[in-house]
């Protein structure tokens, strides 16, 4: 599979052969969602907290005597029927983080770059660099290459493309190191820099290896 490579004007540059092997049929599904739900789970705080019977703080004096009041029982203050009370089976901090192979990562992130590719989503430009931190210049670029809707910019990191995008909700930047399956399966079309694909690639192969 070849892949134009453009200009920040949008003209053609050139083709580029993707270096590792595309893959076709259903293999690596399972890992893919693996690696999404991995992602995700890594992403939760996990400090919901709540106290125990035991834990609330207050005396341990009974609110009243067992018998005469015409009330019900109570022993405690902390009970978990009264307001201010402990909490029964509340949540407590915890690490909802999910471990899963490095192989597994490498084929989940081969699998949905081969779908985004052979959909026809990948856009590769010759580089990236912006003369100026501006909104608006950006914008211009986006319109010459064609980026509708959400899109993933993998590119090195640069000090003038980070500011001329941070305003924009639908864009995020990225690097080929920081490159995950989740970013590759979210936007609708994904934009890597030249260097930024063959490092990817690299990493692909390197792995498969």
């Amino acid at each position: 599979m070849k892949l134009t490579i453009k200009d920040i004007k949008g003209n053609n540059q050139g083709e580029l052969e993707v270096g590792f092997s595309v893959i076709e049929d259903g293999k690596g599904t399972q890992a893919v969602h693996d690696a999404v739900v991995a992602q995700m789970a890594a992403r939760r705080m996990g400090t919901a907290c709540t106290k125990t019977m035991g834990e609330v703080n207050g005396s341990g004096k009974k609110p009243w005597r067992q018998k005469g009041t015409g009330r019900a029982r109570a022993g405690s203050f902390a009970s978990p029927l009264w307001r201010g009370g402990g909490v029964v089976f509340g949540p407590k901090p915890r690490d909802f983080t999910k471990k899963i192979s490095r192989k597994t990562r490498t084929l989940a992130l081969r699998k949905a770059l081969s779908e985004r590719l052979r959909a026809g989503d990948v856009v590769v430009v010759d580089d990236l660099k912006l003369p100026t931190p501006k909104t608006s210049d950006f914008k211009g670029l986006l319109v010459a290459l064609e980026l509708k809707g959400t899109a993933l910019i993998v590119a090195a990191a640069d000090k003038n493309l980070t500011l001329a995008s941070r305003n924009l909700s639908q864009v995020k930047v990225t690097t080929s190191d920081t490159l995950n399956t989740y970013d590759v399966l979210r936007p609708d079309k994904l934009l890597f820099t030249r260097s930024a694909f063959e490092q990817v690639q690299a990493r692909l192969t390197e792995e498969k290896e």
